[in-house]
Formats: C-alpha cells, sequence, structure tokens
C-alpha cells in the first residue's frame, strides 16, 4: 500500500522541531501567549522574544510561549498595556541582557 504525505503549512501556532524554543524566531519583540506545563496558568504577554520564556509566578519555573504573534498585528487582546509593569524578574530576556528587555529596538 503507498504511503499518502500530507503537507501541513507551519503556523506560529506550534512549535517548530529544531528551529528553536518558540514559534517565532524573529529579532523583534512580539505578543506571546504562555501556559505553565506545571500548574496550567495562563498568561499573554507584549514582552515575548525569540527563544526565551518567562517564568511562572506559582511554579518558578521557566515557560515558552506556545503561541507568539507580531505586534503590529493586534487583534483586540494583544494590545499591551504600557503603564502596566513588566515584572522583568520573571522575564528571560530582561535576565539575560541584565537591564530591561524594552530598550533593545
Amino acid at each position: 500500500m503507498e504511503e499518502l504525505s500530507i503537507h501541513c503549512p507551519v503556523t506560529f501556532q506550534a512549535r517548530p522541531k529544531g528551529e528553536g524554543l518558540t514559534p517565532y524566531q524573529g529579532k523583534k519583540r512580539c505578543f506571546g501567549e504562555y501556559k505553565c506545563p506545571k500548574c496550567k496558568r495562563k498568561w499573554m504577554s507584549g514582552n515575548s522574544w525569540a527563544n526565551m520564556g518567562q517564568e511562572c509566578i506559582k511554579c518558578h519555573i521557566n515557560v515558552y510561549p506556545h503561541k507568539q504573534r507580531p505586534l503590529e498585528k493586534p487583534d483586540g487582546l494583544d494590545v499591551s498595556d504600557q503603564s502596566k509593569e513588566h515584572p522583568q524578574h520573571l522575564c528571560e530576556k530582561c535576565k539575560v541582557l541584565g537591564y530591561y528587555c524594552r530598550r533593545v529596538q
């Protein structure tokens, strides 16, 4: 019997295999959706980066986003509140840089 191969287009929904730790692999900041695998807590962030996670405030483990999309295309929920403080102590990008990740252009 012949095996059929079905081609599925790659989207930012699924984590790419062998291409990085996050769906998005660009250089810019983006909007990310997170879900802690341990406690199932969900959150969203306008400070999401390629191959960088954010720490779950309950479990204190680094969580990578399961979904990412550009900040330029808000669809209602991803309009980040600029007045809301960014918890730098939970952000892997801030920790790696040693300063606030939003200073990166």
